[in-house]
């Protein structure tokens, strides 16, 4: 979590935060930390994996301001309830069933999809 100008607190997943922060500040970074230049580190969160950071990201980035405020001023409670549940499996997603529609014509009785041959 960065504090960049104007009081905003950019959040963002970084395997190397020290390079990822020098991207940031040579306008390399995101578009958020172009038009908002940071300022220093306000707090950084050490995880297992690439996926556990990502949610942990979306998390914060659902706060409002004076949560992020509390979070990056060491409010325990609130990181205890970013992390609860952080690693919890995930179902697995259902895979869709591709329906190919194929819409037949009165006149000649054929169908006009795609899977006809003619």
């Amino acid at each position: 979590m960065l504090r960049c100008s104007g009081g905003r607190i950019y959040t963002g997943y970084a395997v190397d935060v020290q390079a990822r922060y020098q991207q940031h500040c040579t306008g390399k970074g995101a578009r958020f930390t172009k038009a908002f230049p940071p300022e220093c580190i306000l707090k950084t969160f050490e995880l297992e994996s690439k996926e556990l950071a990502l949610r942990l990201e979306a998390r914060i980035k659902k706060l409002d301001k004076p949560q992020k405020e509390r979070l990056t001023a060491g409010d325990e409670v609130l990181e205890q309830s970013l992390f609860s549940g952080l690693s919890e499996v995930l179902k697995p997603k259902k895979k869709r069933k591709k329906i190919i529609s194929a819409k037949s014509n009165p006149r000649s009785g054929r169908s006009q999809g795609r899977c006809c041959r003619r």
